[in-house]
């Protein structure tokens, strides 16, 4: 029997904002010698510095595939995160929605008994953290990050617990270094090279990339709660649609059918969602899917309340929560950052089942906000600055290079026009 192939990956992500703009990194080692078998990295867009944590494993994990599709392989994986070292050992339970599935996807990759982990200081992961960081810097500028320009390994020292390579000038990793990068770059299909971040829908030079997978954001219509401007969330009552609420609905269904443009129809679990969605499956002659991960966030203790309320019996919390995207309401309730994962791992989800497709939407305020900044790269207290009325339609365009395009917020004309 052939022995395991003895591999190192080192892999880090980060996220300049916490969610904001995010890349990760990795790289395969040669276990003995300490070659560099492999550079991957990525900038992914907004993120948290979990997912970013997590997409550097999975990429570093399906590196080693890629380059021993047919061999035996052990491999050590190496990472300055705790979170994903302990939760991948099995030693911390995934709790989570968001991290669930990226840490199934890592696990998939390679037999479980064929990888471990193992937790190692930042200042001993330099390597895959200047991947991370030239990615984000790529990113930054419009690009994409390049293998054949990267200077990760030039300027990474090897760490005390790797070996020195046994023989062979001292010039031989840096050589066999550009070697892997020359042959990644000239490997590489054309589509893959270099090409901006930003879209240029609507510009002569845009490359032709397919019908997008358009999302097209309706807000639930009103129910008791809303022109109280109460606190309603996920983790509270569950209401019906008020009587204008279920005017709002047929008036948004009047309005997409008249377009006939709607392909899909997937609401959130929640009863107001739920009845909005029915209202225009009804019309369009569609079908209804439910996608838990579009539910509004929950508000914890502060469900019901009105914001005077909130401020009146928790108004240190109200503050934190107002001043950190991390922090979350009173009584185990969501941060928006946690918000922020379950809607961005969501929407991959969507764009990937709904490729090409036009999909209405039928959900809440911050998942429809949510959607709206990480298209636009916005920070976490642009939520606070856009209004969403009930029943109103936005819409965001997903393309096949991984940029979005805004094309329409809190839209409320087919209201006006039913009721004028």
């Amino acid at each position: 029997m052939t022995a395991p192939r003895q591999l190192i990956v080192e892999a880090d992500g980060g996220s300049r904002g916490n969610p904001g703009p995010a890349g990760y990194g990795a790289v395969v080692l040669d276990a003995l010698d300490a070659g560099t078998l492999a550079e991957v990295a990525e900038y992914i867009g907004v993120a948290t510095n979990n997912v970013a944590e997590y997409r550097g494993l999975i990429a570093g994990l399906e590196a080693v595939k890629e380059l021993f599709p047919d061999t035996p392989v052990q491999v050590r994986v190496r990472m300055d995160s705790k979170l994903v070292v302990e939760q991948m050992s099995g030693r911390w339970k995934i709790k989570h929605p968001g991290m669930k599935p990226l840490a199934a996807q890592a696990a998939r990759i390679l037999p479980a008994s064929a990888v471990t982990y193992e937790w190692i200081p930042r200042e001993r992961n330099k390597h895959a953290d200047r991947l991370a960081n030239e990615a984000m810097d790529a990113g930054g500028r419009g690009e994409r990050w390049a293998p054949e320009s990267s200077t990760a390994d030039l300027e990474t020292p090897r760490t005390p617990a790797l070996p020195e390579p046994p023989s062979g000038p001292p010039g031989d990793a840096v050589a066999g270094a550009a070697k892997v990068r020359a042959a990644m770059a000239a490997a590489r299909p054309a589509a893959a090279g270099p090409a901006p971040v930003t879209p240029q829908v609507g510009w002569a030079s845009a490359p032709d990339l397919g019908a997008p997978a358009t999302f097209l954001l309706l807000r639930h219509g009103e129910t008791a709660l809303t022109p109280e401007k109460r606190f309603s969330g996920s983790g509270g009552s569950d209401p019906e649609l008020s009587p204008t609420g279920r005017h709002q609905a047929v008036c948004a269904a009047e309005a997409f059918a008249a377009r006939g443009t709607v392909q899909e129809i997937v609401s959130s679990p929640l009863r107001r969602c739920r009845e909005t969605a029915a209202v225009v499956a009804e019309s369009l002659g569609l079908e209804v899917r439910v996608e838990d991960g579009l539910r509004e966030t929950d508000f914890g203790a502060w469900e019901g309340l009105t914001f005077a309320e909130v401020r009146e019996r928790h108004g240190l919390d109200l503050t934190a929560w107002l001043g950190s995207a991390e922090a979350a309401p009173t009584g185990g309730g969501e941060s928006f950052a946690e918000v922020a994962e379950r809607v961005s791992a969501t929407r991959d989800r969507l764009i990937s089942r709904y490729a090409g497709r036009t999909v209405l939407l039928v959900t809440h305020v911050t998942p429809i906000k949510t959607l709206v900044r990480l298209a636009l790269g916005a920070p976490p207290e642009s939520l606070f600055r856009m209004e969403l009325l009930p029943a109103s339609l936005s819409t965001v365009a997903y393309y096949a290079d991984g940029n979005a395009s805004l094309r329409l917020l809190n839209d409320t004309s087919h209201l006006r026009q039913a009721d004028g």
